[in-house]
């Protein structure tokens, strides 16, 4: 059994645990190139916090790993074929509904678990916290975590050479020859403002790119997939340990 999980456990075997952190994966249901399937941001949630959970709970920490949500906000994308789009206020609902049921039954810190870049729970925690004024909310988004350039010779953020090597190490039979993947070429924006930070529009994906990816997968390995992976878990599931086990204020 895995107590950390809560889709491999039972009542009976969980009933008597005191969790303190509850982590809830978030992905989405989108074409990820040619060569990676649908559903890698779902697969990259369940490789990611199991993998983090299990070594927080070796080390003493309480915490549930819940099923992952498999859709994002796809706002973008409703014109590629079978992307599906879930609507920020519908995902600001789904949150509602779960941390009123953890808040009933004592599990006060809560963490989202973000493997999709059209994902952004900031605001919506913003607006849940006042609301659950007992509760620790946060969220991370792991693709940020480390620092891409060390692992990986070409960047991008979607179906990219990090994407793709995770699944090469991860789950290698969902991914095809990288000679069936497009470049992932994405045409730069007219107005160069929205190619710096300080700006924001959002992007028509099939005005952006022609195979659905943005970044260069080609040079994708199981090796580097295995490198990234270790020092990302590494990191994760510190935090993970952090979150449950801390006692006494938040603030130093």
């Amino acid at each position: 059994m895995k107590p950390y999980l809560l889709k491999e456990s039972r009542w009976s075997e969980i009933r008597s645990i005191n969790y303190t952190l509850a982590v809830l994966p978030w992905g989405a249901t989108e074409a990820h190139n040619r060569h990676l399937p649908y559903g890698t941001d779902n697969y990259e949630s369940d490789f990611i916090s199991e993998a983090a959970a299990e070594k927080a709970w070796e080390r003493g920490a309480k915490l549930i790993v819940l099923p992952t949500i498999p859709y994002g906000v796809n706002t973008g994308q409703t014109d590629i074929l079978l992307d599906i789009n879930m609507n920020p206020t519908t995902q600001l609902a789904i949150l509602r509904d779960i941390l009123t049921v953890l808040s009933q039954q004592g599990i006060h810190r809560f963490l989202v678990l973000n493997s999709h870049g059209g994902n952004d729970f900031k605001p919506l925690l913003r607006e849940l916290g006042p609301q659950f004024p007992d509760m620790l909310l946060a969220s991370c988004n792991w693709f940020d975590a480390l620092d891409k350039g060390r692992y990986f010779d070409n960047d991008g953020d979607h179906a990219d050479e990090m994407e793709t090597s995770l699944l090469l190490h991860l789950a290698p039979s969902l991914v095809l020859p990288l000679t069936e993947a497009g470049d992932g070429r994405a045409r730069p924006y007219a107005v160069k403002a929205f190619s710096q930070s300080w700006t924001w529009t959002e992007r028509k994906w099939s005005s952006v790119t022609d195979d659905t990816g943005i970044g260069n997968p080609k040079l994708a390995t199981a090796d580097k997939g295995a490198r990234f992976f270790a020092d990302l878990i590494s990191l994760v599931s510190d935090f993970f340990y952090d979150l449950a086990v801390h006692t006494g204020p938040w603030y130093q």
